[in-house]
C-alpha cells in the first residue's frame, strides 16, 4: 500500500499564493499519474490538476493559468503552485497516485478569505 503525505495547506488571503507537497512512500508513484483531487464543502470532488511520468500536465479550467503541478520524481514528490488564489478554490486537496489501485492521501485543508 502506498502511503502519500501531504503538506502546505493554510489560510490566505484572496490574491496570496500557497504551495502544496505530497511525497510518495517508495517508487511506484514516480512511474504513474500523481495529482490533485479537492473537495469543497458541500460540492463533489473535483480533479484539480494532475501529471504523468513524463511531465505532460493537464488542469481543470478554473484553475489554469493560476496553479501549476509539477513533480520531482526522485523524491517521489508531487507539487501544486497556487497563486491568485479565490475563495471558491477553498477546499480540502487530496494528493493522488495512480499505482494499480488509485492511492489518496489524508488531504490538507486550503482556506481563502475574501
Amino acid at each position: 500500500q502506498v502511503q502519500l503525505v501531504e503538506s502546505g495547506g493554510g489560510l490566505v488571503q484572496a490574491g496570496g499564493s500557497l504551495k502544496l507537497s505530497c511525497t510518495a512512500s517508495g517508487n511506484i508513484c514516480s512511474r504513474n499519474v500523481m495529482g490533485w483531487y479537492r473537495r469543497a464543502p458541500g460540492k463533489e470532488r473535483e480533479l484539480v490538476a494532475a501529471c504523468n511520468s513524463v511531465g505532460s500536465t493537464s488542469y481543470r479550467d478554473s484553475v489554469k493559468g493560476r496553479f501549476t503541478i509539477s513533480r520531482d520524481s526522485s523524491k517521489n514528490t508531487v507539487y501544486l503552485q497556487m497563486n491568485s488564489l479565490k475563495p471558491e478554490d477553498t477546499a480540502v486537496y487530496y494528493c493522488f497516485c495512480e499505482a494499480g489501485p488509485r492511492n489518496w492521501g489524508q488531504g490538507t485543508q486550503v482556506t481563502v478569505s475574501s
